[in-house]
């Protein structure tokens, strides 16, 4: 019961803090396995939060409240990480995720490009509206319905992508976000998301088209939807892709 409080009350013995201050409200196919390097519970801290402002304590029996009041006592702490230090200094703001906490199945990209940053949602760009039609006209379900996330909650400078130190730093948050949401599934938008959620080397185009095993979470890895707009003939076997997260979600 006091795990969640006694991982945070860490954090902020690692960031300097000594004293906080209580504002927060009173309670009223074929399955292959890569080789992992983390479960999804396998790291209950965040990264150290440096010369952050005190955030509100989260209640000891934080796993017994609704997912969204943990995701949101979650996304409180991504916004004040500043660990990544090139990361902080230059985003306008963290984009942690979007959905429905109690989704099934999960979206995982790589990281905010530079609409995500302004808007502090991921996928709202032109890849977004590319990976909204997808979900909606495509697979025939509400963006809505499912969570939208990436493996860094910052923009890199120039979109680039993630260095492994800021995944590495970053990693502790999806992990807590997936563990609070549980879903069953998970789509991984591009090498980067796959290679870091499976511990692996493997390229997209050899990840592609099997099921993936995570921790019991079925895993279904397609290109990311900013390389379709580069690359439009990839969009049939994207959607080759998808049919196969069809079949596991029996759509």
């Amino acid at each position: 019961m006091y795990q969640g409080i006694a991982d945070y009350l860490e954090i902020m013995k690692l960031a300097g803090v000594s004293e906080l201050k209580n504002t927060a409200p009173n309670k009223t196919a074929r399955s292959k396995s890569p080789t992992q390097s983390s479960a999804l519970g396998a790291s209950s801290l965040g990264a150290p939060v440096a010369n952050a402002a005190p955030l509100a304590v989260a209640p000891a029996d934080l796993a017994s409240l609704p997912k969204a009041e943990q995701l949101r006592y979650l996304a409180e702490e991504v916004a004040q990480c500043t660990f990544c230090t090139s990361l902080a200094s230059s985003r306008t703001q963290t984009v942690f995720g979007v959905g429905n906490p109690d989704a099934s199945l999960v979206f995982l990209g790589e990281a905010p490009g530079v609409d995500e940053d302004k808007q502090g949602e991921p996928f709202v760009g032109r890849a977004g509206q590319l990976l909204t039609d997808i979900i909606e006209k495509g697979m025939q379900m509400r963006r809505e319905d499912v969570y939208i996330c990436n493996i860094l909650r910052c923009r890199p400078p120039g979109n680039r992508n993630p260095m492994p130190d800021e995944a590495e730093h970053c990693r502790p948050f999806l992990d807590r976000t997936l563990n609070i949401i549980k879903p069953k599934y998970i789509c991984c938008l591009g090498a980067v998301a796959a290679q870091n959620l499976l511990n692996t080397k493997q390229k997209i185009g050899e990840l592609r088209g099997e099921v993936w095993d995570y921790n019991s979470v079925k895993v279904v890895c397609t290109y990311h939807p900013a390389y379709l707009l580069r690359n439009p003939a990839a969009k049939k076997d994207t959607w080759d892709d998808i049919k196969i997260l069809l079949r596991e979600l029996a759509r």
